[in-house]
């Protein structure tokens, strides 16, 4: 049976650490030699990534043209998508991974598929995706992360190409990495507390503060850039929304710093030996 939006999955050091390297198992890695099974789940992501929520048919069709083929195509997206069973023994779908979710509609005979936030961060890691498929996946998928993708012309347009460095987050990388501690580099104590606020979340998290997480790590990041607290000026200054939003998370981190260096600092007392 088909999973209902919203689906619940880990969190952003999940998607790192257990999402990404299983998705690599059977879709492969962006530059290795894909096999023609991996070669199709691709391509069932890429439809989904650049045209968004849609039945097998309308998958199909964005591939085929004759009644005929998209026929056959529908029933390969099928089988792919929520696997098959052969010989008694049940072969897992791309569904099963939690990069593709389903809902059935109710009183009509089909379903749709998205991918989810793990299945776009996998598209933009495995796809490789031109800035212009980039843009068609932010135009259909900007409920799913309004933060970003419901911004995006007016991020495009305030950030230029640094818009498209999500692709780096969907790598896995600057994902609580010591190496990103550059010397005398404040910032890093925020890229550090997008985890800490999400920690307990591991294995559970909805996809509202899935998509948070992603939206912090985003903008936090665009401060590593040359560059980037100037375009991010010019940015919040179009929106307000979003500059309150962000402020609100920075003032976050800075009460949970604060507390830990009270807490060090009784610790510290606790320690000092008493004066004779």
């Amino acid at each position: 049976m088909l999973e209902r939006y919203p689906q619940v999955y880990g969190n952003l050091m999940s998607y790192k650490i257990y999402v990404r390297p299983t998705a690599q198992k059977i879709g492969g890695y962006a530059s290795s030699t894909k096999t023609e099974h991996q070669k199709n789940i691709l391509d069932v992501l890429r439809v989904l990534f650049v045209h968004g929520e849609g039945t097998t048919w309308d998958m199909a069709r964005a591939r085929m043209r004759k009644v005929s083929e998209i026929r056959a195509q529908e029933k390969a997206y099928r089988r792919l998508l929520v696997g098959r069973v052969d010989r008694g023994r049940h072969a897992k779908g791309i569904m099963d991974t939690g990069m593709v979710l389903g809902r059935r509609h109710p009183k009509k005979p089909y379903s749709t598929y998205r991918l989810s936030l793990h299945g776009i961060l996998y598209g933009m890691d495995a796809l490789d995706p031109a800035q212009k498929e980039m843009d068609s996946m932010a135009a259909c998928y900007g409920p799913l992360l309004p933060r970003i993708f419901g911004r995006w012309d007016l991020i495009t347009k305030a950030l230029g190409s640094d818009a498209y460095n999500l692709k780096i987050l969907a790598r896995g990388l600057l994902l609580n990495n010591g190496a990103t501690a550059y010397a005398a580099n404040p910032i890093y104590e925020l890229m550090e507390f997008v985890h800490i606020k999400y920690r307990r979340n591991f294995e559970s998290i909805t996809e509202h503060d899935l998509a948070e997480q992603i939206s912090y790590w985003f903008y936090t990041f665009l401060m590593y850039r040359q560059g980037g607290a100037n375009k991010m000026k010019r940015l919040f200054a179009r929106d307000a929304q979003l500059r309150d939003w962000y402020s609100e998370f920075v003032a976050e981190a800075g009460t949970y710093y604060a507390q830990s260096v009270r807490n060090v600092k009784r610790i510290s007392g606790v320690l000092r030996p008493e004066r004779p």
